[in-house]
């Protein structure tokens, strides 16, 4: 029998007997979710500088910003699953010099928390928690806390806790890159309990008054005195809060730590499943039209107007127009007396079954009675990717039902690239659409830099040449920002920068001393340009050689960056919930200017995937391959997505490189977030805000931003995410 390791015998002999003793109590009351009233300077449901044993509801994305003597705190959570929460905090630490000599420091950190038990009766809810335990450590600890509701409005907080939380912060090692768990360091130590007390006056206003053990001090390795945050520790135990409540997404609070420092904070927070419009503000679709009785239209019934040679175009027109009306393209139809299939491009709809829904309602008024089989066939790129498969007396009769009973009813199978009898819409191909919209570029979670910005206008065209052949450009004009052209770092010298014409009249420093080129360090240079830049500029061809089978060629200038050749193929079936894929690019660095010219480094790289989609929206991804700098490895995604269309992820790249050679961080990784835009404004849109939080742009890891990868293009109609949005195919 194998020895348990140091931390799962701490675990044991901690939170075990604990659970067991809470899960011993019987009880008539159902366990509930302890939801959060109130938000710590940490980012999370707790105290003020302690935590509780609260959650925050399925899906919540918050952000809250905390400032005080003693610096300045911002965080962003995510309540991944019901019992797990996770913060990602960037933080200014007042008081204590680095190499810039500012009188602060940087520091980003990353917490998870989990809800071991729920409250029932009198038993609290228990949580376990692990504070700052990926970065450099300057919050560190880890906890066991209990939190119990003593009055409807009074809840009692208390537990114990390691590291930070004890009073007792670990020592930093000057020389750690950070980004990498300190495992060795959990639950060891000294231990402290902690405790809080939070009342709830009334619906807007909460008072906590909490016990801290919190000493804002700071230990260095290289340095033999602690370095003390702020101005002094604080002058007591004892800190105190008020927070209020605005409205249902806002709260702001005033605290006080120790009885002398004094800290106000803001918190914002949204959840999937609480649109601004949760119905939406579209218009109603029209409704199915009931097929007459045979003696009143022996003709339509009969299938006769079949042979009649005008009749499909006729039928396929007006229905087309229909559609258009309803923000999808009629790209083709096949028409026989009881059988319609029609491939369509939805261009409006998030979820791709109100599309679905809607094209149904639309063709029961525009077909002959005679035709009893519906087929929808779902393209992307025009390329069909699902077809669904329904009785039009089956839409007539349920029509005011559930959606289940619909999709009980209907067939989803895999779409052939081609079917007999279709015919194009006219003017269907080649299409051509273009738009001109402001652009704004973030710089987030920057140790060096901090919030950082970039505005401008962007044109962005494309021409549908033929179905799956797509023209795509893209041109930019930056009006203002604080982002401005540099070289990278230079190496030995920690927050100093090569000049942008120190970089480019030296090519050495184009490979960094550990002969890593550099592909992703240096991508400061692609910004600030005055003159307008040229982002992307790709044809792309997309196809189907079998029925589970999809294929992309995309050459161009691909990304501001990088130039050349990408090419991708995907095995999806559209009943399953795994996929396989394969990539290989050959593309060039392009030069800073983002034109036409090109800098000397090339690269043959890719990888292979596996996908697959879980229940409750999660879907993971496998990369293992090439990168961009030439290092070898695999990269990990989990992403979650709601029927809205909300996708949160997150990602983790580990390559052959070491720490060291990797730089700052250890290894890459990051947060994914697309928010539709029609969640905010209630108007259906296929439109969405999204952004990736990372700290660093390093070489190792690096992969190529391509625009239009299968994966996503083609699941939208599959069997998980099509079924998911169901609810809305009546809509």
């Amino acid at each position: 029998m194998m020895r348990r390791s140091m931390l799962i015998r701490r675990l044991m002999a901690t939170t075990l007997p604990a659970a067991l003793l809470m899960g011993s109590v019987t009880s008539t009351a159902l366990a509930e979710p302890m939801y959060g009233r109130n938000w710590s300077t940490y980012g999370l449901p707790g105290g003020i500088d302690t935590p509780t044993a609260e959650t925050l509801p399925d899906g919540t994305l918050g952000a809250t910003v905390s400032w005080s003597d003693y610096g300045r705190r911002s965080s962003v959570v995510f309540q991944a699953f019901p019992r797990l929460t996770t913060v990602l905090r960037y933080s200014r630490v007042d008081g204590i010099n680095d190499y810039r000599n500012d009188g602060y420091i940087s520091d980003r950190s990353f917490d998870l928390r989990f809800q071991v038990l729920d409250e029932q009766g009198w038993r609290p809810a228990v949580a376990v928690g692990l504070q700052d335990f990926m970065g450099t450590g300057v919050y560190s600890g880890e906890y066991i806390v209990a939190t119990k509701t003593v009055t409807p409005s009074v809840r009692v907080s208390a537990g114990i806790g390691w590291g930070t939380l004890a009073g007792k912060p670990r020592t930093i090692d000057a020389r750690d890159e950070g980004g990498t768990p300190n495992v060795d360091d959990w639950f060891r130590g000294d231990a402290k309990p902690f405790a809080s007390v939070s009342w709830q006056v009334n619906d807007k206003l909460s008072l906590v008054a909490e016990y801290s053990n919190e000493t804002y001090q700071t230990f260095y390795s290289d340095r033999s005195e602690p370095a003390q945050q702020g101005d002094e520790e604080p002058g007591s135990n004892l800190n105190l809060a008020a927070y209020y409540q605005l409205g249902r997404n806002y709260q702001v609070g005033l605290y006080t730590i120790g009885g002398e420092t004094f800290g106000a904070q803001f918190t914002v927070a949204l959840n999937p499943r609480e649109a601004t419009y949760p119905s939406g503000l579209e218009k109603a679709p029209a409704p199915v039209r009931p097929r007459p009785a045979p003696s009143a239209d022996p003709e339509g019934w009969s299938g006769q107007w079949a042979q009649d040679p005008t009749a499909q175009p006729a039928i396929q027109t007006a229905l087309g127009d229909a559609m258009a009306k309803e923000g999808q393209v009629l790209e083709s139809m096949a028409l026989t007396g009881n059988r319609a299939e029609v491939r369509i491009r939805n261009q409006r709809y998030i979820n791709q079954s109100e599309a679905i829904g809607r094209t149904a309602r639309l063709m029961t008024r525009a077909l002959p009675p005679s035709v009893e089989t519906l087929v929808i066939t779902s393209t992307a790129d025009g390329v069909p990717t699902s077809s669904v498969t329904l009785r039009r007396s089956d839409v007539e009769r349920l029509e005011n039902t559930e959606a289940g009973q619909i999709a009980a009813a209907s067939v989803l199978s895999d779409a052939p690239a081609s079917a007999p009898g279709l015919v194009r819409s006219p003017e269907t191909y080649p299409r051509f659409q273009w738009a001109l919209k402001p652009y704004v570029d973030l710089g987030i979670f920057s140790a060096e830099d901090g919030l950082t910005h970039e505005v401008g206008a962007e044109a962005r065209a494309s021409y549908e040449i033929a179905p799956g052949l797509i023209l795509t450009g893209a041109l930019r004009q930056r009006a203002f920002g604080d982002i401005s052209q540099r070289g990278p770092g230079i190496p030995g010298q920690r927050g100093e920068h090569y000049t942008a014409e120190e970089y480019l009249a030296d090519p050495s420093l184009e490979t960094t001393p550990e002969g890593l080129p550099r592909v992703r360090s240096d991508t400061r240079m692609y910004t600030g340009n005055s003159d307008p830049v040229i982002p992307e500029l790709t044809l792309a061809w997309y196809a189907k050689p079998t029925p589970t089978v999809y294929t992309r060629v995309t050459t161009g200038l691909l990304e501001r960056a990088y130039g050349g050749v990408s090419g991708e193929v995907l095995w999806k079936p559209v009943n399953s919930p795994l996929a396989f894929g394969a990539e290989i690019n050959r593309v060039k660095k392009r030069d800073f200017d983002q034109l036409f010219d090109f800098r000397d480094y090339e690269v043959t790289m890719g990888h292979v995937s596996a996908y697959y989609e879980f229940a409750d929206g999660f879907t993971a991804q496998l990369d293992v391959g090439k990168y961009l700098a030439g290092d070898k490895g695999a990269t990990l995604t989990l992403t979650r997505e709601f029927a809205n269309g909300w996708r949160i992820g997150a990602y983790a790249t580990k390559t052959d490189l070491s720490a060291e050679e990797f730089g700052e961080g250890s290894f890459d990784k990051g947060v994914t977030l697309s928010i539709p835009l029609g969640w905010a404004t209630g108007q259906p849109s296929r439109e969405r805000v999204t952004t990736t939080l990372r700290s660093l742009s390093r070489d190792g890891g690096a992969q190529l931003n391509v625009n239009g990868r299968l994966y996503d293009r083609v699941r939208d109609s599959h069997s998980v995410k099509l079924y998911e949005g169901w609810g809305r195919f009546w809509r």
